[in-house]
């Protein structure tokens, strides 16, 4: 059988922002791991040392849920479907990989993070920019698994995902995307009171 990890770094198929879009979406509504690719690096990111898949580089991975809080709470009902489809549609507040790559793509797109309605940070107007920009550059895969947290974690230690920040602050490209994140939510908080 072959592994999750293997799945997810030699996939049989990657899909498009309009494949997993239709409805219905081919993204399962099951627990699991999915894989981002893209077909052009954002901004100043350095993937030399990334998995490739044709024309495409590996750049982050998540999971749907996340682990079962430990304070007692319900878990998340979320699958692979709510889950992918929120990162290609929803705007940079709900999408952590969303907020990242309108982050680096900012100056290339023209946009800027700012503070939306409900006090909620994202790219306002921009974040069409950003689902263009996906539309000709990301694609996804995943792999149905009942605990994708576990996989997560042996995957983030063992690929490189220049993208992904939780659990990984071992990758030399972490410092700096954290930084410039920051500096980004620092500008739209400081424009937000200038405004005020």
């Amino acid at each position: 059988m072959v592994s999750v990890l293997q799945q997810l770094t030699r996939p049989s198929r990657l899909w498009s922002r309009a494949e997993v879009l239709i409805r219905p979406s081919p993204a399962p509504a099951e627990p699991g791991i999915y894989a981002w690719y893209f077909r052009e690096l954002p901004g100043c990111v350095d993937a030399a040392d990334c998995v490739r898949n044709g024309d495409s580089t590996l750049l982050y991975i998540g999971i749907s849920p996340a682990a079962p809080p430990k304070n007692g709470k319900a878990p998340s009902r979320r699958t692979l479907r709510s889950r992918i489809r929120s990162h290609f549609k929803a705007d940079a507040s709900r999408s952590t990989l969303r907020m990242t790559l309108g982050c680096l793509l900012a100056r290339q797109l023209g946009i800027e993070l700012r503070v939306g309605r409900g006090d909620r940070i994202n790219f306002v107007a921009g974040e069409r920019a950003i689902d263009a920009w996906m539309d000709r550059c990301a694609l996804v895969c995943w792999v149905e698994c009942a605990e994708p947290w576990k996989v997560e974690e042996e995957a983030i230690s063992s690929i490189s995902l220049p993208l992904n920040l939780d659990q990984n602050s071992h990758h030399r490209f972490y410092a700096k995307l954290s930084r410039i994140r920051s500096e980004a939510r620092q500008r739209a908080k400081h424009l937000t009171q200038l405004m005020d």
